[in-house]
């Protein structure tokens, strides 16, 4: 978020500053454009001698048309402290009765070893306060869950620094779990974007980051557990050169669940127009390039040794555009120059205005990628190409969710969906139908 101009969210939330943003393709940091199924358990249990005595009659037998118990999967959304600004999205519009977790982004991790809040107006007077507000919408909402999220792409310069000794480690998290508790919330979201390097320029960053992150994150499991029954989670890389820099058997032992950031895949800062968030690369994909996909990163996770239940997989409620595309393929993996005016910001489009300005506009056809389960726009005359979700998508995404029996899915962010929430109450309708 940009720190010192609290109603301008241009920069708080452009396309790089979010919690997916992953940058391992990019040349260039300053340059503009060119950025198990498994086997069912008792399937190996060997079935019973017909010769062996049944039960007896009387011993009750389960209702073969009882329907089996509901997965109790998480839908995490992010709440952006700036949205309050420009995009008037307030507490008060949280979807409460639809997700189960609520991030709030972000709190910074400071140089004096500290978590600090960003905006005091936005947190204690807006509206009554924004975290006073999140501790109502829990008081009407009591299955609701609020976590601190800290960091962010633009806010983890300090994470190496304050992970590097123990010292520096317990009086940090010291710091993060006494605001926590202060302030009513049930646990704590690290987004630490990255260890070891792929972050901003201008971050702190050591090889010794892999095995200071576990040492962080067992401090935080450590002084959470200390004050109760709290969560502790992280924001983590889909980016094939990143992923390798987390000790993942030692993360996932510390932490509740994963947020799989899947999405920020491609970007201005790629050689080509490409999917924001594709379910697989493209078929023609070589080197790393194989691995940029949802479906890539998921297997990567869970081949490191990170249990299925503990990975929820992210959902981007937004879309990213491309400008001067040729129409070969209909803009898709074409070069480009730039990128077109987004939403409220260059290339960042909020998906529902996409669904209002850009989806039924007869200028921009939308195609749909089968191999990716991913669609794009494409105006011809303009030479502009949005990727972007939608509900056709996040369908496959779910589907996989289920497939993989993973913890559920998050998204970024709140703001995006539609005012009736079309997105998120599909996501809901889907992976918690019974819920009110």
């Amino acid at each position: 978020p940009d720190t010192t101009v609290p109603g301008d969210d241009a920069a708080a939330s452009r396309p790089d500053s979010m919690p997916g943003a992953d940058m391992s393709a990019m040349t260039d940091m300053n340059s503009t454009p060119a950025d198990m199924s498994m086997t069912p358990a008792d399937a190996m249990v060997a079935q019973p001698d017909a010769a062996v005595a049944q039960p007896d009659a009387m011993v009750a037998q389960p209702d073969a048309a009882a329907p089996p118990p509901a997965r109790d999967y998480k839908i995490v959304g992010y709440f952006a402290e700036w949205g309050i600004y420009d995009r008037n999205f307030q507490v008060v519009d949280i979807p409460a009765q639809h997700i189960t977790h609520v991030n709030y982004a972000f709190i910074n991790p400071t140089e004096n070893g500290r978590c600090a809040i960003i905006d005091d107006w936005a947190v204690n007077n807006h509206q009554g306060g924004n975290f006073a507000n999140l501790r109502n919408l829990v008081a009407e909402h009591p299955h609701l869950k609020i976590m601190l999220s800290l960091g962010g792409w633009t806010l983890s310069g300090q994470f190496s620094n304050l992970a590097f000794t123990p010292e520096n480690r317990r009086t940090f998290v010291e710091s993060c779990v006494q605001m926590m508790v202060d302030q009513g919330f049930h646990g704590i979201d690290v987004d630490w974007e990255y260890p070891v390097g792929g972050g901003l320029g201008s971050n702190a960053a050591r090889p010794e980051d892999r095995a200071n992150y576990t040492l962080l994150l067992a401090e935080f499991r450590r002084q959470l557990d200390a004050r109760g029954d709290y969560l502790l989670t992280i924001a983590a890389p889909a980016g094939p050169s990143i992923i390798p820099n987390l000790d993942l058997p030692g993360i996932a032992a510390q932490v509740d669940w994963i947020n799989v950031m899947t999405y920020d895949l491609n970007g201005s800062w790629s050689p080509m127009t490409g999917h924001n968030a594709p379910m697989r690369a493209p078929a023609d994909a070589e080197g790393d390039l194989v691995q940029v996909s949802a479906r890539a990163a998921v297997q990567t996770y869970l081949d490191g040794g990170v249990p299925p239940e503990k990975l929820v997989l992210g959902l981007p409620f937004y879309g990213r555009g491309f400008a001067r595309v040729g129409p070969e393929n209909n803009g898709l993996h074409q070069p480009f120059v730039g990128v077109p005016q987004g939403t409220h910001e260059p290339a960042f489009f909020d998906y529902h205005d996409l669904r209002a300005n850009y989806v039924n506009n007869p200028a921009y056809a939308r195609f749909f990628d089968a191999h990716a389960q991913t669609p794009y726009l494409y105006n011809a005359a303009d030479q502009v190409f949005i990727s972007y979700d939608d509900l056709e998508s996040f369908g496959h995404k779910l589907d996989y969710i289920e497939e993989l029996g993973l913890g559920g899915a998050m998204y970024w962010e709140m703001a995006g969906d539609t005012r009736d929430l079309e997105l998120t109450r599909f996501i809901s309708g889907r992976l918690r139908p019974r819920d009110p």
